[in-house]
């Protein structure tokens, strides 16, 4: 079994910057792909980005290409998304998955992710 605990979350006025940190732990073994989902009031959950375990392949949802970037230190089996220019529209709550069977794959679809984490809100204010 696999635990994902997220962090960073808060407060943010428009334009502002936030980094999100998960961490994992458990049975963490390689080939492990991790995605940020997130989810706004009233919408469905989207992808916002994925990165491989060797962090040499990563992948963003068109909205947030150019913002926010996201990568990970394996010593530490955490992963961050780095978001900066914020917007109101980015307002939801985060999540950290983990997916794996990953191998590299970063895919955008949530139905492959096996772990997700319990969430971390983020607000921007315009």
């Amino acid at each position: 079994q696999v635990s994902l605990v997220e962090s960073g979350g808060g407060l943010v006025q428009a334009g502002g910057s936030l980094r999100l940190s998960c961490v994992a732990s458990g049975r963490i073994s390689s080939n492990y792909d991790m995605g940020w989902f997130r989810q706004a009031p009233g919408k469905e959950r989207e992808f916002v980005a994925a990165i491989s375990w060797s962090t040499t392949i990563t992948s963003y949802t068109k909205s947030v290409k150019g913002r926010f970037a996201i990568s990970r230190d394996n010593a530490k089996n955490t992963v961050y998304l780095q978001m900066n220019s914020l917007k109101a529209e980015d307002t939801a709550v985060y999540y950290c998955a983990a997916d794996r069977q990953g191998n590299s794959r970063v895919s955008n679809y949530e139905g492959v992710y096996d772990y997700w984490g319990q969430g971390t809100q983020v607000t921007v204010s315009s």
